[in-house]
């Protein structure tokens, strides 16, 4: 994760100051982020058990309790991103074991396309006009360097398993 070359100053600045405007109400915003990602694929419901439990509808998985402990852990990890834009590959380790984490509940590698779309509605949302196509380009990169460092979790793993 080469943060430097990866982003350029006003991308970094671009995204700070975008997060900053969201990351005050992270649960507000994340329920935008995985309603959407639940609109756009319904089949990654099902992915989200707890005690066993499958949900029988988004609106159950979105106001039970364990899934918004879920959803904020989800944004702590888009802010550490944030707060690390200097120096991402810091992030990398967590990150690939926060791959293999989810490749080990049945995520696929192809879902994180549609997480990413729905991270950028949010911010859609959640900005408004602000969201131009430069905080849009700026906060693809940066995802697509998250998605990047998570995907070393799935090639870490013996074909097979």
């Amino acid at each position: 994760m080469e943060s430097g070359m990866l982003l350029s100053g006003r991308q970094r600045a671009l995204i700070r100051e975008s997060w900053q405007r969201v990351s005050g109400s992270p649960v507000q915003h994340g329920l935008v982020l995985f309603t959407r990602l639940f609109d756009l694929d319904p089949d990654l419901l099902p992915l989200f058990q707890y005690n066993c439990k499958q949900f029988a509808s988004p609106q159950e998985c979105l106001s039970a309790p364990e899934f918004l402990d879920h959803i904020r852990k989800v944004m702590l990890v888009i802010d550490a991103a944030v707060s690390h834009l200097e120096n991402l590959s810091c992030l990398e380790e967590y990150l690939c074991n926060l791959g293999k984490k989810h490749q080990a509940v049945g995520v696929k590698v192809e879902s994180f396309s549609t997480v990413g779309e729905s991270l950028l509605y949010m911010l859609e949302r959640c900005l408004g006009t602000a969201f131009s196509p430069d905080v849009r380009e700026a906060w693809s990169k940066l995802y697509g360097a998250v998605v990047k460092a998570m995907r070393c979790g799935w090639e870490t793993l013996p074909e097979g398993d």
